[in-house]
């Protein structure tokens, strides 16, 4: 991956609507060369996918968590558990392995307080292994962003 294809990918994190003509003009190709450049990238893997950036709140999942959890347990059969269930679980739009006190922290989008009891009792205990479950809730977002930062 060189430095154009870095310009593509920065201009499609920034608006992945434009037009392959747009993009062309936005990064100094002529359309045929940044349209095959854009197809490796898609048939490599670099660019996993397409898709909207939804405002939370305007469609009902005003309340976003952040949810720690340590395993009671550490080998593999445990932690293949718990993953595999995670990874069913709507609510649960991130989970990242973690170094430290906990094993996974979770992004969680629920309607309100209430529903994030019920996603702990009904989706989370049921998992089994878990030794500690540790929230919070956020009160805002100061920056959040989905555009890689630039490379030299």
């Amino acid at each position: 991956m060189d430095k154009k294809d870095r310009q593509i990918i920065r201009a499609l994190q920034e608006d992945g609507r434009m037009t392959n003509l747009e993009l062309a003009e936005k990064v100094n190709l002529s359309p045929s060369p940044c349209l095959r450049r854009l197809r490796n990238l898609e048939t490599s893997g670099v660019i996993r996918s397409f898709s909207a950036d939804v405002d939370p709140v305007a469609y009902g999942l005003p309340m976003t968590v952040f949810v720690r959890i340590r395993l009671e347990r550490h080998n593999e059969k445990e932690t293949r558990h718990f993953e595999r269930h995670i990874q069913l679980i709507d609510e649960v739009l991130e989970c990242y392995i973690l170094t430290g006190q906990t094993d996974y922290q979770l992004r969680v989008l629920v309607p309100d307080l209430n529903a994030y009891e019920d996603f702990i009792r009904s989706r989370i205990h049921p998992i089994g292994g878990i030794a500690s479950i540790d929230t919070s809730f956020v009160f805002s977002t100061v920056k959040k962003t989905s555009v890689f930062p630039l490379l030299d």
